[in-house]
C-alpha cells in the first residue's frame, strides 16, 4: 500500500463550479475541506482517516529522517562530521537546548499521529459500515498509536499519555515509561484479534496481527524488568504463523524493488513519485529523506557515517571462506564497494578518503547515479530476522540455549555463514554472541539504540567504558541526561505540570 496523501480534514473531491448570481452557491462549503461534523459519516471516511494517520509517518520529522538521527545517528554505530552545528551537538551528546528542533519536531509530529489515531478510535465506532472493516480499522489505529507511543517512551521517557481526542486546552497526566509500555501492551492485546495475518496487494503495508505480536514482544523485552516469557510467547506467534520467511538475498530488505516481501513484518511506505517540497497534503511528497542525509559525499549530505569498529565486526567467514556478505550491503567502503553510485570510491570518481565508511542501507545506488529528498525505499521497522534474533534472546534469558542457537543459525544461514554449535555456548557466552549477531544483521536500521538501552550500557561506568572504546562521542555522555531526549520547552511552557527530563 503506497499510501496517498489525504488528511483527515482535506478530502479529495470535485470542486463545484459557481454560476451567475445564485447566492446559495456562494454559501457552499468546499468539498475539499469538510468540517469534522461533516466528515465522520461513511465507511469511506473511516478508511481515508486511517490512511491519513499512516501518511503522517512519512514526513521528515518522523520515520523519513529524524527518527534515524535519534536511533542510528546517536549510537556507537555512527559518528558525524556534519557542518550543521545544531545537528552535530545533537548527535554527539552536547545538546543543551530544550528547544532543539529535532526533539521538538519529532515529539510534535509523533503526537500528531496519536491525534489522528485517536480521532479514528473516537469517531469510527459511530459510523454505520461493514462491521469487520470497522473492527480492522480500529485495530489498525490501536497498532499505529502503540508504535508511536513505544518510540516516544523509548526516546523521551515519561510522557503525556493521550488516549482521547484533544485540543489546545487539553491537559493530560504525564506517566512513566513503564506505564506507557503497559498501555501499549493493553492496546496491542485488543488490536491483535481484529488484525488480519495478511492483506491483498492493494492493502500491503497496513498493520497485521504479526506486526502487533512482534511489537508487543519487543515492548516486553524493553521493560525495566524484561518479561522474557511473555516476549517469547509473542514472537512464537509470529514464527508459528508461517506467514514470514527470510528472503534469500539480504539486500532485498533495503531496496525499492523488493518492498513488502516475505521478511517484512511492518514497514513505513514511501514513494519517490511526487517530487515537491510539500508534505502531508493531497499530491505532496511521500519521499524518504534518509538516503539524501546519510548519502556519500558528492551524492548526499553525509551527516551520519559508520564507525570503523563496525567494519571489523563482520569477521565471520562464509562456508566457503568468504567475507560476511552483509558487510557490503550495510556500508560503502573502498575495500568492499569500490564503485559507489556508478563512480569509483576514490581517485577519479567521488574522491572519498579510502578510510571512510559510509552507510549503504536504504541508498538508491543500484538504480540511480544521484540522490535527492524523494527516495521511494520503504523503511523496514520490523523484519522477520529481528524477530528470530529477539526470540533467540528471550529463549536464552530463559536458559534455553539450544533452541536459541537454532534460531540464530537461521539468520546466519541466509548469509551462508558457518553455523554455531549449541554445545559451545552457555547462557552468558550466548548472550555475548547475540549482541554480535544483532549488530551484523541489523546495523543502521534504527534498532541499536533500543538494544543499548536494554543492555543497560548507559547506566554503569563499565557499560559506558565499553561504548567509549568503540565511539569517542560517548565521552560526552552523561547518565541519565543523555539517555533521553528533552521534552520540548514549548510544551512545558504551556503545561507547567510537565516535568523536564533529568539534566536539561
Amino acid at each position: 500500500m503506497k499510501i496517498q496523501k489525504i488528511t483527515t480534514l482535506a478530502v479529495l473531491g470535485t470542486l463545484l463550479a459557481t454560476t451567475g448570481c445564485d447566492k446559495d452557491l456562494l454559501d457552499k462549503v468546499s468539498p475539499n475541506r469538510p468540517s469534522t461534523e461533516q466528515f465522520w459519516k461513511t465507511q469511506d471516511d473511516a478508511v481515508r482517516a486511517m490512511v491519513a494517520a499512516y501518511s503522517r509517518q512519512q514526513i521528515f520529522t518522523n520515520y523519513s529522517l529524524y527518527w534515524h538521527f535519534a536511533t542510528t545517528g546517536r549510537t556507537d554505530e555512527s559518528f558525524t562530521n556534519t557542518p550543521d552545528t545544531g545537528l552535530n551537538q545533537y548527535l554527539v551528546f552536547r545538546q543543551v537546548n530544550t528547544s532543539d528542533q529535532r526533539s521538538q519536531y519529532m515529539w510534535n509530529d509523533m503526537y500528531s499521529i496519536v491525534f489522528r489515531c485517536n480521532q479514528v478510535l473516537t469517531n469510527v465506532p459511530n459510523i454505520q459500515m461493514d462491521e469487520d472493516l470497522k473492527k480492522r480499522t480500529l485495530a489498525e489505529a490501536l497498532f499505529l498509536r502503540s508504535l508511536v507511543y513505544y518510540d516516544l517512551g523509548l526516546l523521551f521517557g515519561n510522557i503525556p499519555l493521550v488516549l482521547t481526542v484533544f485540543d489546545a486546552n487539553t491537559r493530560v497526566m504525564q506517566v512513566t515509561q513503564e506505564e506507557v509500555y503497559a498501555q501499549v501492551i493493553k492496546d496491542l492485546t485488543a488490536a491483535k484479534p481484529d488484525l488480519p495475518l495478511t492483506y491483498d496487494d492493494a492493502n500491503k503495508g497496513r498493520a497485521t496481527r504479526g506486526a502487533a505480536a512482534a511489537l508487543m514482544g519487543k515492548v516486553y523485552m524493553q521493560m525495566r524488568q524484561p518479561q522474557w516469557a511473555q516476549a517469547s510467547a509473542q514472537f512464537a506467534e509470529v514464527i508459528n504463523s508461517n506467514v514470514y520467511s527470510l528472503v534469500p538475498n539480504y539486500s532485498d530488505n533495503f531496496t525499492e524493488a523488493n518492498e513488502n516481501n516475505s521478511e517484512s513484518v511492518y514497514e513505513v511506505q514511501f514513494s519517490g513519485v511526487n517530487q515537491n517540497n510539500t508534505q502531508d497534503q493531497p499530491g505532496s511528497t511521500e519521499g524518504n529523506e534518509r538516503a539524501q542525509f546519510f548519502g556519500p559525499p558528492g551524492i548526499g549530505y553525509t551527516d551520519v557515517e559508520v564507525r570503523p569498529w563496525l567494519f571489523s565486526e563482520f569477521y565471520d567467514k562464509t562456508t566457503t571462506g568468504g567475507v560476511d556478505p552483509r558487510r557490503d550491503v550495510t556500508m560503502f567502503s573502498a575495500v568492499g564497494t569500490p564503485i559507489v553510485y556508478g563512480k569509483p570510491f576514490g581517485a577519479g570518481g567521488l574522491n572519498i578518503n579510502p578510510n571512510r565508511l559510509l552507510w549503504r542501507k536504504y541508498q538508491n545506488d543500484r538504480t540511480r547515479t544521484f540522490e535527492n529528498l524523494f527516495s521511494g525505499i520503504n523503511i523496514r521497522l520490523i523484519r522477520y530476522a529481528d524477530v528470530l534474533l529477539m526470540q533467540a534472546e528471550a529463549l536464552n534469558e530463559q536458559n534455553q540455549v539450544p533452541a536459541a542457537v537454532a534460531l540464530i543459525n537461521q539468520v546466519r544461514n541466509r548469509a551462508n555463514l558457518v553455523p554455531l554449535v549449541a554445545a559451545s555456548f552457555n547462557q552468558a557466552t550466548l548472550r555475548t554472541q547475540l549482541r554480535h549477531e544483532r549488530i551484523t544483521e541489523l546495523a543502521g536500521e534504527g534498532i541499536r539504540w533500543s538494544d543499548l538501552v536494554r543492555y543497560k550500557l548507559f547506566e554503569t561506568p563499565e557499560g559506558l567504558n565499553e561504548l567509549k572504546a568503540r565511539d569517542a562521542d560517548f565521552n560526552n555522555f552523561i547518565y541519565p541526561k543523555n539517555a533521553l531526549l528533552p521534552i520540548p520547552q514549548t510544551d512545558i511552557d504551556v503545561d507547567r505540570t510537565l516535568k523536564q527530563n533529568p539534566g536539561f
